[in-house]
């Protein structure tokens, strides 16, 4: 069984040494949800929020947090993020707004959490931005979709 990497042999916390690990291009994708009442969504689609546009200041949000990663994550390396791409999309079908993020580096360790933070806070910056028209707005599924690179090298999340 893996052992939790974030413990030492006594079992305290501890920051992972990546010192010794090679230098690759590293890329995680993820993905969240927030749904909401369709009158919210339609706000958000047709511009009419009196804050401005939702899905540019999320994107913005998503952006920023992506690069705050290691000031929120305890036991996170701070990484120098060569690429950050937040989509955010408006799925009427289903009363939400899919945000997924694509974060890159050239580094020693993953981006996950970097890409993991950047849909958190992006879903959260809808949240915020929107409350006062709907609080019962619920974020839900934030994921991992696909990692590359690295000594595990690439995996990917199955469909369905």
């Amino acid at each position: 069984m893996p052992k939790l990497t974030h413990f030492n042999e006594s079992g305290e916390a501890h920051m992972v040494d990546v010192g010794g690990k090679a230098v690759t291009e590293r890329v995680a994708v993820t993905e969240g949800y927030i749904r909401m009442q369709p009158e919210t969504l339609q706000l958000i689609i047709n511009g009419g929020h009196k804050k401005g546009d939702v899905l540019a200041i999320a994107r913005i949000a998503g952006i920023m947090a992506s690069k705050k990663t290691a000031e929120l994550i305890p036991l996170c390396h701070p990484l120098p993020l060569t690429h950050v791409e937040i989509d955010l999309s408006a799925q009427t079908d289903q009363n939400r707004v899919r945000c997924q993020a694509t974060v890159k580096t050239t580094g020693q360790t993953g981006v996950e959490m970097e890409a993991l933070t950047a849909t958190s806070c992006a879903l959260l910056t809808i949240y915020d931005m929107c409350k006062a028209v709907d609080r019962g707005m619920v974020i839900e599924a934030v994921q991992l979709l696909e990692k590359a690179g690295g000594k595990s090298g690439h995996w990917q999340r199955n469909p369905g």
